[in-house]
């Protein structure tokens, strides 16, 4: 019989050496791979991080579990995750500014589930990103990925992340990140489900350091929820599928995979909740630039270049006085792909529903829509806006992401994305300063 929480328990703390049992006494007294483990158990160990790594940056863990994860089958090529791209190169990218409509659901009379719910937007060497869009829960389906890490960002409907090392509820304005390699399953209590995915390539995601900001701000890390362990020990028929080296590949067991009964270590998935985000700025005069709304990053090896930001534009205040509060009108390095998950994004009038995404990529010109800098032309900047029913996000990196063919040609896209700058008018008279 699968045995778990009844109503899943956590432990806060990023990057902290965790250690947690479903049965008391599994955790060995001593020893990370004893003679004998407890209850008869193996311990086995997952490397998230070359072993060499300093200590404070190293993601591992040590699983005490049923059977080892080794048994299973030998891998066969798969057709699961058929629009789960990892090749971007199929067609040109266009330097145009790119957004699509909420991706559409499945029909009633279609099973979809999470993996085979998956559509890739775009991508590079660092990250892909995706879409789900799903109505059905795994069932006999497990899945890890070789390849990256994945941040998983919901927008309509919970997921349940029943993992190796515990379960994760999840619900939209909440983030989970499954690290590479942890084997896991997603159900779908509420029926159908839509969000969003970054699979990082790189290295582990990680805070940011806060510099001058201080000790407090942005993401805190006690707000970061790892699960307790719990354990399935249940036998039939399963897949095990992988994402390995671009491609899908699927073994079969006889048991369920989420067998651990105890671990300990750091390489571990977790939760976060968006609306805990202390957004921090945005006070005297200017707009900031939006890494100061940096949750996560991934480090390249040249220091203050990252080859993945994830970016929140969470509830706010804007208080800056004379001045242009939206996000100004902008050319960058960076190719910025933005998600709405919840309410208005202050820096469109329209066309950016919850669900909608978009693609500026590296140096394209954008910014706010000729509604919106009227509108924040004229405002009173006496006063200040409270922004409260907002949530949006951003995935950037340094290089450019390349939008697949089934992104371009998808009947999401909005084709006439370009005309919301149409209406920007010339006000230049150089007889009045």
């Amino acid at each position: 019989m699968p045995v778990s929480s009844a109503s899943p328990a956590y432990m806060a703390g990023f990057g902290n050496e965790f250690s947690t049992e479903a049965l008391p006494g599994a955790l060995p007294d001593r020893g990370n791979s004893p003679q004998r483990a407890p209850y008869g158990l193996y311990a086995e160990q997952v490397s998230g991080t070359p072993f060499t790594i300093a200590r404070a940056a190293n993601r591992r863990s040590w699983l005490y579990r049923i059977r080892p994860a080794a048994t299973h089958g030998a891998f066969a090529p798969s057709q699961v995750g058929a629009r789960w791209l990892s090749s971007f190169n199929e067609v040109p990218t266009p330097p145009s500014r790119l957004r699509w409509d909420p991706w559409a659901m499945p029909a009633a009379d279609e099973s979809v589930d999470f993996l085979d719910g998956m559509t890739t937007i775009g991508g590079n060497a660092g990250c892909g990103i995706h879409v789900y869009a799903a109505n059905a829960s795994m069932d006999t389906r497990y899945f890890y990925d070789s390849d990256g890490e994945l941040l998983i960002v919901p927008q309509h409907g919970r997921l349940t992340l029943a993992t190796e090392l515990g379960t994760l509820e999840l619900e939209p304005q909440e983030i989970a990140v499954v690290p590479r390699g942890i084997r896991f399953q997603v159900r779908l209590p509420d029926g159908a489900a839509r969000g969003f995915v970054c699979e990082n390539l790189g290295a582990p995601l990680q805070l940011p350091t806060l510099g001058v900001i201080g000790s407090n701000g942005l993401a805190h890390p006690r707000d970061f929820l790892t699960p307790v362990a719990a354990y399935e020990d249940v036998e039939g028929d399963f897949q095990i599928i992988t994402k390995f080296d671009g491609r899908f590949w699927s073994a079969r067991s006889d048991h369920s995979p989420l067998d651990v009964v105890a671990w300990h270590g750091t390489h571990a998935p977790y939760k976060y909740d968006l609306r805990k985000f202390n957004v921090t700025g945005f006070i005297s005069w200017d707009h900031p630039d939006p890494c100061i709304n940096l949750v996560l990053h991934a480090p390249s090896a040249t220091p203050g270049v990252d080859t993945l930001d994830f970016v929140v534009f969470a509830p706010r205040v804007l208080a800056m006085r004379d001045t242009f509060r939206p996000p100004w009108f902008h050319r960058n390095m960076a190719a910025e792909f933005m998600a709405n998950i919840h309410g208005q994004y202050d820096a469109k009038a329209g066309g950016f529903a919850p669900g909608s995404m978009s693609l500026h990529n590296t140096m394209t010109a954008h910014g706010p829509d000729a509604e919106t800098f009227e509108k924040a032309s004229a405002a009173d900047t006496s006063k200040p806006d409270y922004l409260q029913d907002t949530m949006a996000i951003m995935f950037e990196t340094p290089v450019i992401i390349h939008a697949t063919q089934q992104a371009l040609q998808s009947p999401q896209r909005q084709q006439d994305y370009a005309a919301v700058w149409g209406g920007l008018k010339k006000h230049f008279n150089p007889d009045r300063r």
